[in-house]
């Protein structure tokens, strides 16, 4: 409920509809705006006015990606879709992170989603086959602090990557590159118990360096956060620098197949050499830590 003063005052309603009260300012000009002229930004909300000044201040490099990346169709979506995808993936990982915060609740947990090879191999090992711990790894984490880092990592990569892509992609590049990373922890530490979306991360800001390589903007910050996260992990005790090689790997793969197959009538393609992808994965998650561990 609104006080009279609240009420009164011409400075709380939207400049745009002047019958709409709102708590809202443009992070812009600050002005008030209701909930239909919100567009998202990376901090707040700004207004419709502010965003088409925003796109005709727009620099060369941001240009280039306009034409490169189907034009008005791409850039369209950037404008007006939020990157849902991103934030349900925020979700589904904090609500199983605090999960595992609670006492008793949250080593079941862990035990029952995470991953090692021998859930693979049930005649190697005294596990049951249970292969969907591929995946489901992606979503527990070994302490809060990996959990608040993978997820402020992933808010900022899903903030850029998903509106330019579209949500079906960057799900699948997400996915498919926390997969890569669990293969590469089965190929090279197949005695190695793992947890975390770092894999599916490091695939995000490998993709986000491929693709804006492709589209002429500069990238050096980027490389430089990249190779020191993955040095990072050379250094630090208990952290899987398998999966975060596997994931930037498959990452960077699948962001070459999306630049080379960014026209519309070379979706078929984009949709068969990302299911080859996940195929070779598990071709090779099938045969080659069996071999490693048998010899």
């Amino acid at each position: 409920m609104t006080t009279p003063e609240f009420a009164s005052n011409r400075e709380n309603f939207c400049y745009r509809h002047p019958d709409r009260q709102s708590f809202v300012l443009c992070q812009r000009c600050m002005r008030t705006i209701c909930g239909e002229c919100q567009t998202p930004a990376p901090v707040g909300v700004i207004c419709p006015e502010c965003m088409k000044a925003e796109r005709q201040n727009r620099t060369p490099a941001q240009k280039r990606a306009a034409r490169r990346w189907g034009g008005g169709s791409t850039i369209a979506a950037t404008r007006s879709g939020k990157p849902i995808v991103t934030y349900a993936l925020l979700a589904v990982t904090s609500f199983i992170g605090l999960l595992q915060l609670i006492p008793g609740l949250g080593d079941a947990i862990t035990s029952q989603l995470l991953f090692a090879a021998g859930y693979l191999y049930p005649s190697l090992s005294l596990y049951p086959f249970e292969p969907w711990r591929l995946l489901t790894a992606m979503f527990v984490h070994g302490s809060f602090i990996h959990l608040a880092l993978n997820m402020l990592a992933l808010w900022m990569l899903g903030q850029s990557l998903e509106p330019m892509l579209g949500r079906a992609r960057f799900l699948a590049l997400y996915l498919i590159s926390g997969l890569g990373g669990s293969v590469m922890v089965a190929v090279l530490a197949p005695s190695t118990a793992t947890v975390g979306a770092s894999g599916a991360i490091f695939g995000l800001m490998a993709s986000l360096l491929i693709i804006g390589r492709h589209i002429g903007a500069n990238v050096t910050g980027l490389l430089v956060i990249l190779g020191v996260n993955f040095a990072f992990g050379f250094f630090v005790g208990g952290i899987a620098w398998q999966a975060h090689l596997g994931g930037a790997i498959v990452g960077a793969l699948l962001a070459l197949i999306l630049t080379r197959t960014k026209r519309p009538e070379q979706r078929i393609w984009q949709i068969i050499l990302f299911a080859a992808t996940v195929v070779l994965l598990i071709v090779v998650v099938a045969f080659v830590p069996p071999l490693i561990i048998l010899s």
